[in-house]
């Protein structure tokens, strides 16, 4: 099984400004490894340690393209000057232009980045492959994937078959750091490197005409005891038309 971990693929909200009109402006972001991109790269490890796989890497932007070359990947792939403000159907449709250029992928992992939790579905909608998200884990079992989703009240197992998209959800934000051996022997694992307009049409995105502040809906404060200030909730749902 040939699996893709796509890593340091989402913006750092953190550095995005938001301007007095409400507008986001994300030239500051940069691409960066989110609390997920560990788990992913623990799912991506353990399907190809499964199926006797290979697990190649993919990054975009600016992102850190020696993250999964410094933690055991032997290869890794970077469409370099992917904007870091593109949004998310841009996003997805060079992450999904990249997987058909590596070419024989079975599956493709990436994390479930809180920011953009549309970017994986839509990278398999490019595909034309199934999607599977939030995931806390998953393994190769008879050829077929069994991806593991938690919920606060069940535990859910889902088996399907290749070729496949996985967004993973991490529970914490766990990574184990590479030391200096590792740090060096990144160095020397390969690192192919693609402009996006070698992979998709630059004009083809998706561009945003504006952005505007939400609407603002008064609240109503209920004064006095429980009882009174319940009876005052009651009354004004009544108003409302919603009792």
């Amino acid at each position: 099984m040939k699996v893709v971990i796509v890593y340091t693929w989402a913006r750092d909200g953190a550095n995005a400004a938001v301007r007095a009109d409400g507008t986001v402006d994300w030239r500051g972001a940069k691409m960066t490894a989110g609390e997920d991109d560990p788990a992913a790269l623990a799912v991506a490890k353990r399907l190809a340690e499964d199926t006797g796989g290979t697990v190649v890497g993919l990054t975009i932007g600016d992102g850190d393209a020696s993250w999964v070359l410094a933690r055991g990947v032997g290869e890794a792939f970077s469409v370099t000057d992917v904007p870091p403000y593109a949004d998310n159907a841009a996003t997805a449709r060079v992450i999904a232009a990249a997987v058909e250029r590596i070419g024989a992928v079975d599956v493709v992992v990436m994390g479930d980045s809180k920011q953009d939790p549309g970017v994986a579905p839509a990278v398999a909608g490019h595909l034309g492959w199934t999607a599977l998200a939030g995931l806390d884990s998953a393994s190769a079992v008879d050829g077929r994937v069994a991806a593991v989703r938690r919920s606060a009240t069940e535990q859910q197992t889902i088996s399907a078959a290749p070729p496949l998209v996985l967004g993973v959800a991490a529970e914490a934000d766990v990574d184990t750091k590479p030391g200096m051996k590792e740090l060096l022997a990144a160095r020397k694992r390969p690192l192919t490197t693609w402009p996006m307009g070698d992979l998709v049409d630059p004009g083809d995105d998706v561009r945003s005409t504006g952005t505007r502040k939400p609407d603002v809906v008064a609240a109503t404060l209920f004064d006095g005891d429980p009882a009174t200030s319940a009876a005052q909730l009651v009354a004004a749902l009544r108003a409302d038309g919603v009792l």
